[in-house]
C-alpha cells in the first residue's frame, strides 16, 4: 500500500478509531483538537502513538484544516462523521486545491448526487426502488409546498388514516436533523418556513422535502462498501436502529436488522432483508458508489420497505456491522480500515461471496442525558468511568478513565459506544445487560447534583430488541 499521511478532521471516539485504523494499515496520521477537547482521549492517543497534533479554533473551519494539512504534509483527509463528512463542496475543495489531497469518502460528485434526499428519491424511483410518498424535487415555493402537503393530507384521509401527518424535511439534511411533523394542516405554512430557514442556515440550501409520515415502522440500514471503480459494491449486512430518543436520535443499533429465526414476524422478514439489500446495491451500482455508505430504510408493520436516504459517510454504528461480519477466514471487519484502504485507491480485493455474517451485534450509545426529561443533555464533570473487559465487548470512548473529565458543552454529550456480540439474539441481549450492569459512571454538575445518563433506558430497551 502506498505511503500516506492522513489528516483526521474530527474529534472524540471516531478520531480515535480512525487513528487506530491508520496505525493498523501502517499509515502516518495527524490529529486536530480544540481548546475544549484538550483532555479528550483522542488527543492523548495521538501523543502516545507519535502522530502529529495541531490545535485549531474550530472543527468547522475548513481554512484551518487545510492549513494543518499543508503544515503537516498530509496527503489525505478523513472527515469522520458530522462536520464536513457529507459536504461535497469540502470534498471537492480537498481534491481540487493547488496541493490536492485525497478525500477519504465517496467522490464529491457522488456526495452531491446522493446528499440531496430528493435527488436520491428520483434515482431510486428510476430503478423501481420503493420510496416514501411525497415530493421528488426540492420545493422552494411556498404555494407549491402547500399544494403537495394538502394532497398528501387528503390522500391519508381517503386511505382511512384518522390522524394524517406530514413530514417536512430539509432536503440537504441528515441524521434526524431539520425534520418536523405537521398534523394540523393549518400549521403547515409556519413549519415550512421554519424548516426552510433552518436548511438555509445549516446546509446553505433551503430546499424542502415533504413526505407522508409513515407510522409504526422499524428503521433499518444496509452497510455498503465499494472501491474507487464503483463497479463492485458489497454489503456487510443490515442494522436495526429503531430504538431512538424522542428527537429521532439513535440510541441502540442491532445487526442484523431482523431475527426471523428467533422472532415470529407478521411478514417475511428474511425476504425484506434480502429485498432492501438488493435495492441498495442496485442504487450503489447506478451511481458508481466508490467508498463506504449507508442506505437507510423504513419497514412498516406489514413488511413494506421504503428507502429514506443514503448517508455518504462512515456512520457511528459501523462497528456493530463489523462485529458480525467476516472476510474469508477473517472474523470481524474493521470497516473504517476498509474505508481508508479503498479510499486511498486500493482495490476491494473480495466479492460478496467472500463475506460472511454470523451472530448478533448490539451497539449501545452511552450518553450523559436524562431520558425522563425528554433526553435533555446533562452537563458536568465525570469523576469515574469504568467497565468490565470482555472478549465479546468492544468499547470506544474519548472519556479518560483515570482522571476527571468535564463534558464539553460545545458538543453532544456522547460518552461512549459499547458493542457486544453473541452467537444469537438471546446471548447478545444477555451480554448486553451484563455490560450495562458492569458500567460505573459517576459525576456531578456544578450544583453537586449527580450525573444523569441513559444507561437505565438502554437496559430497559434491551428486552425489546428486534421486536416489531
Amino acid at each position: 500500500m502506498e505511503k500516506h499521511k492522513v489528516l483526521i478532521a474530527n474529534r472524540g471516539e471516531i478520531a480515535m478509531r480512525i487513528t487506530r485504523a491508520c496505525q493498523k494499515l501502517g499509515l502516518d496520521f495527524v490529529c486536530v483538537y480544540t481548546a475544549e477537547d484538550s483532555h479528550s482521549r483522542h488527543v492523548h492517543l495521538a501523543r502516545e502513538l507519535g502522530g502529529g497534533l495541531y490545535r485549531v479554533s474550530s472543527y468547522h473551519d475548513a481554512n484551518e484544516l487545510m492549513a494543518v494539512a499543508d503544515a503537516s504534509f498530509a496527503t489525505a483527509v478523513h472527515p469522520g462523521y458530522g462536520f464536513f463528512a457529507e459536504d461535497f463542496r469540502f470534498a471537492r475543495r480537498v481534491t481540487q486545491r493547488e496541493r490536492g489531497l485525497i478525500f477519504i469518502g465517496p467522490s464529491w460528485r457522488v456526495i452531491r448526487e446522493l446528499g440531496d434526499k430528493i435527488n436520491t428519491k428520483r434515482l431510486a424511483r428510476s430503478l423501481g426502488v420503493p420510496t416514501v410518498p411525497g415530493s421528488d424535487k426540492p420545493i422552494y415555493d411556498e404555494m407549491e409546498a402547500e399544494h403537495v402537503a394538502q394532497s398528501l393530507y387528503d390522500f391519508q384521509l381517503s386511505s382511512g388514516i384518522s390522524q394524517p401527518t406530514i413530514m417536512v424535511k430539509a432536503s440537504a439534511g441528515g441524521g434526524g436533523m431539520g425534520i418536523e411533523e405537521v398534523q394540523d394542516i393549518g400549521m403547515f405554512r409556519s413549519v415550512y418556513r421554519r424548516i426552510r430557514n433552518y436548511a438555509l442556515r445549516n446546509f446553505k440550501d433551503e430546499g424542502v422535502l415533504i413526505e407522508q409520515r409513515i407510522r409504526d415502522f422499524n428503521h433499518l440500514e444496509v452497510q455498503i462498501v465499494s472501491d474507487r471503480s464503483g463497479k463492485n459494491p458489497v454489503h456487510f449486512g443490515t442494522r436495526n436502529c429503531s430504538i431512538q430518543s424522542t428527537g429521532h436520535q439513535k440510541r441502540v443499533e442491532v445487526a442484523p436488522g431482523f431475527a426471523p429465526a428467533e422472532i415470529n414476524y407478521s411478514f417475511d422478514a428474511a425476504g425484506v432483508l434480502a429485498e432492501i439489500t438488493e435495492h441498495s446495491l442496485a442504487l450503489a451500482r447506478k451511481v458508481r458508489y466508490d467508498n463506504v455508505g449507508t442506505w437507510e430504510w423504513i419497514v412498516t408493520r406489514d413488511g413494506r420497505p421504503f428507502l429514506m436516504e443514503v448517508n455518504t459517510r462512515i456512520q457511528v454504528e459501523n462497528g456493530v456491522s463489523g462485529i458480525i461480519a467476516g472476510i474469508r477466514e477473517q472474523e470481524g471487519v474493521d470497516i473504517i480500515a476498509e474505508q481508508i484502504r479503498v479510499g486511498l485507491g486500493e482495490p476491494l480485493g473480495y466479492t460478496q461471496a467472500d463475506v460472511s455474517l454470523s451472530g448478533v451485534g448490539i451497539e449501545y450509545r452511552i450518553i450523559a442525558e436524562d431520558p425522563a426529561a425528554g433526553f435533555a443533555p446533562w452537563v458536568g464533570r465525570i469523576e469515574k468511568f469504568a467497565w468490565k473487559q470482555e472478549s465479546w465487548l468492544e468499547m470506544y470512548t474519548q472519556v479518560p478513565v483515570n482522571e476527571p473529565y468535564d463534558i464539553p458543552t460545545e458538543f453532544d454529550p456522547n460518552l461512549a459506544l459499547g458493542i457486544v456480540w453473541g452467537k444469537d439474539m438471546e446471548e447478545a441481549k444477555m451480554r448486553g445487560v451484563a455490560f450495562l450492569d458492569s458500567l460505573v459512571l459517576e459525576g456531578a454538575d456544578s450544583s453537586g447534583n449527580p450525573l444523569k445518563s441513559n444507561i437505565s433506558f438502554l437496559r430497559a430497551k434491551t428486552a425489546d430488541i428486534l421486536k416489531f
